[in-house]
């Protein structure tokens, strides 16, 4: 006999990080498989240089040397992109270069100078205090909270949370917000709970082995996610517990089924994460799911000090990390027949200044250049205004003259966009995106319909 104690100790760890929709984990969501689709957020962590990620070659390339000293790139070293783009030839930092491939197909589309605003905002405005802006701009935690889709208004969701739970119900399915780590404010909604995936799965939970029900320490897992309680606390519990039972059931019947895919993703973190993905969501479509949001929060971009090298926490090393892990998820999803089905938006806490700071690095800013990769992406081209590198220039909004670029393109606008792409109605927009009806354009041209 398994004693209970047991069973709780082996199993509290996975019901607190895990919560989803209690169902038959066998059970297929209305809809087919044909109308599948995913969107990735890849949050990096710290607040990434977008200037030294995507760099103008044209005359605007003498600005840019000027104003950033001993962060610049040379122009030698880049990866030029093809044609011309928001007025500009351009090019990426040379550790992204597997990323040109993409672009040149139209998979991958810049999003320029993109961040949080309350309302169109200039940057003469933002240096005289004359409209409203964000508040706690250059706080990590904050503005974390506030990409994500916080709104300053007692509730702590997020963007995509809140626009799973306003999908029409045919598109609604359990295992649909999911974060691979503690990170969960975009998907978090205001009435339901997060999914939890870890790269290695969840099917052990202390001697019981999720992939076989019939053994009795899974079976003492299962009946004890049914325990009904009185009392109100004792209640709860089992209820998150037994939605992190029929979440891990369906991750692991997942992994069980899951290719490994063929593709080289890297040994890091980043990769390892990205391979699980990539291998599991051909299964989340066969199980006929229909619409999800992986939260993937990963790096250590707040590169005051030492931005540039070969240091493993450098944003040119990082760089190169991510590169390679997101050109194999790309692979893996057009290998897998998902082609027209995974949209990968990558994202930050802000940008960096133009100016550097001492230590060889910058300080944290506003506005950012964020990309996103995949078939329903409208790529090869940069979405939205290129921002002068001028310290003291057109677009900065910083009294000190330190480059800090007021965003031209919102959050919420990028954010729409993917939404409205996952299916939310044009009528709800302003319910997921309250400050969007300051904006005339709710939404931007990244992804086709």
């Amino acid at each position: 006999m398994i004693a209970r104690r047991r069973i709780l100790i082996g199993g509290a760890a996975a019901a607190t990080a895990a919560s989803g929709v209690l169902v038959a984990p066998s059970l297929r969501s209305e809809g087919t498989a044909d109308d599948y689709r995913a969107l990735v957020v890849l949050f990096l962590m710290g607040g990434s240089d977008g200037h030294n990620m995507l760099v103008p070659t044209d005359a605007m390339f003498g600005d840019y040397q000027i104003a950033r000293a001993n962060l610049a790139l040379t122009k030698a070293s880049l990866a030029a992109l093809p044609g011309t783009a928001a007025g500009h030839t351009l090019a990426l930092h040379p550790a992204l270069s597997p990323l040109v491939p993409l672009y040149t197909g139209r998979r991958l589309a810049f999003i320029a100078n993109a961040g949080p605003l309350v309302q169109p905002t200039t940057a003469v405005q933002a240096r005289t205090n004359a409209v409203d802006v964000p508040p706690f701009l250059l706080s990590h935690s904050d503005q974390v909270a506030i990409q994500q889709g916080w709104t300053v208004r007692d509730d702590s969701s997020g963007w995509a949370g809140r626009a799973l739970e306003l999908l029409p119900s045919q598109l609604r399915n359990p295992l649909a917000a999911v974060t691979m780590d503690n990170h969960k404010t975009l998907v978090l909604g205001k009435r339901s709970p997060v999914s939890f995936m870890d790269k290695n799965g969840a099917r052990y939970w202390g001697p019981a082995d999720l992939a076989n029900p019939r053994t009795e320490a899974a079976q003492a897992i299962n009946r004890m996610a049914q325990f009904q309680f009185a009392n109100a606390y004792e209640a709860e519990y089992a209820r998150t517990f037994g939605y992190a039972v029929a979440d891990a059931t369906r991750i692991t019947q997942a992994m069980m089924s899951a290719a490994a895919p063929a593709a080289d993703f890297g040994s890091g973190e980043l990769g390892l994460r990205l391979k699980a993905l990539a291998s599991v969501l051909p299964q989340f479509r066969s199980q006929g799911l229909r619409r999800q949001v992986f939260l993937v929060s990963w790096g250590s971009f707040d590169t005051h000090t030492n931005q540039r090298g070969t240091d493993a926490n450098t944003q040119d090393s990082q760089f190169a990390v991510m590169a390679k892990a997101l050109s194999a998820f790309d692979a893996t999803n057009r290998a897998n027949g998902l082609d027209m089905n995974v949209v990968t938006l990558m994202m930050s806490d802000f940008g960096r200044t133009v100016r550097p700071g001492s230590g060889g690095g910058s300080e944290h800013s506003w506005g950012n250049h964020w990309f996103a990769m995949g078939g329903p992406v409208a790529g090869g081209t940069v979405v939205g205004t290129f921002p002068s590198p001028v310290l003291g220039g057109p677009d900065d909004g910083d009294i000190g003259n330190n480059g800090r670029h007021v965003p031209t393109t919102a959050t919420d606008q990028v954010g729409a966009s993917a939404a409205t792409w996952l299916g939310l109605p044009s009528s709800a927009l302003h319910e997921v995106f309250p400050d969007l009806v300051n904006f005339t354009q709710k939404t931007i041209p990244l992804l086709r319909a």
